[in-house]
């Protein structure tokens, strides 16, 4: 199959999942900019089309809108087929959500769906993307994970085990795919001003400003380290010593700390 080519040569073409808001619409804005052709994913069929009408006004690219549930496989299958078929350039899957609480007191349903959508959705969309990408000698899948994957996360522990899976994953595929042309990177963003932590229940008035970084800065440290060929992306100076730090602590004793600090968020 032949690329489509632009004025100065083959048009690139990324897909984002999750674009509607937060790090996914970062991403688009960020790849927009760059001129990148874009198929933008998510559920929110309004915000689809306002991002997909901004894009093309403000940019002049082509934006391809799809309304799916990632959490339905049947809807996860119809966008797999789409990517073996003709898979882009970049794939960022940045669909997820996380739950917060006692597990033994969540919704075993609600439970079940952030596992479908954060672990089993992002390694089949990953999976349907890399033959071609492989078979090509190119391209790139970014797999949003978080800072919450490097310890266990007591009152969140369904997203952080998911979490850990997409980093543990993503570092694996990278060795597997080392001299193919194919990168893969995993992003661990920390805190980051979205609607996450009020979707999840989060009181986060007591992360002090520092530890905060805007959705753009975190697309911007993604797309540097990707250049550089990183496995494992945690942007934010703040992000990173606190990775460093959490080595140096027996693992015990961040379960603990991570907990008192949840259920105080929680007003447990």
């Amino acid at each position: 199959m032949e690329e489509a080519r632009g004025p100065s040569g083959p048009t690139r073409r990324a897909m984002v999942t999750g674009a509607s808001e937060g790090i996914g619409r970062a991403f688009a804005q960020r790849l927009a900019r760059d001129q990148m052709e874009l198929s933008i994913v998510a559920r929110s069929q309004d915000r689809l089309d306002a991002l997909a009408a901004e894009l093309r006004e403000s940019r002049g690219v082509a934006v391809e809108v799809r309304t799916v549930d990632l959490s339905e496989a049947d809807e996860v299958g119809a966008l797999c087929r789409s990517l073996a078929e003709r898979p882009p350039d970049l794939l960022v899957n940045n669909a997820g959500f996380g739950t917060v609480g006692r597990f033994a007191e969540l919704d075993p349903a609600g439970e079940e769906r952030e596992i479908l959508l954060n672990v089993l959705a992002l390694s089949r969309l990953t999976r349907a993307a890399l033959p071609g990408m492989v078979a090509r000698g190119h391209g790139a899948i970014v797999n949003v994970s978080s800072l919450a994957s490097l310890a266990p996360s007591p009152y969140s522990a369904t997203y952080g085990a998911t979490k850990a899976f997409v980093t543990s994953f993503s570092e694996a595929l990278y060795e597997e795919l080392r001299g193919s042309g194919v990168k893969i990177q995993a992003l661990l963003p920390g805190f980051t001003r979205t609607e996450f932590q009020e979707r999840a229940g989060v009181d986060a008035s007591a992360v002090p400003a520092f530890a905060w970084m805007e959705s753009g800065d975190v697309v911007d440290a993604s797309l540097e380290a990707l250049e550089r060929d990183e496995p494992v992306c945690i942007p934010g100076v703040a992000n990173r010593l606190l990775s460093r730090a959490q080595r140096l602590v027996p693992r015990n004793l961040t379960r603990r700390i991570y907990a008192a600090a949840m259920k105080r968020s929680l007003g447990d």
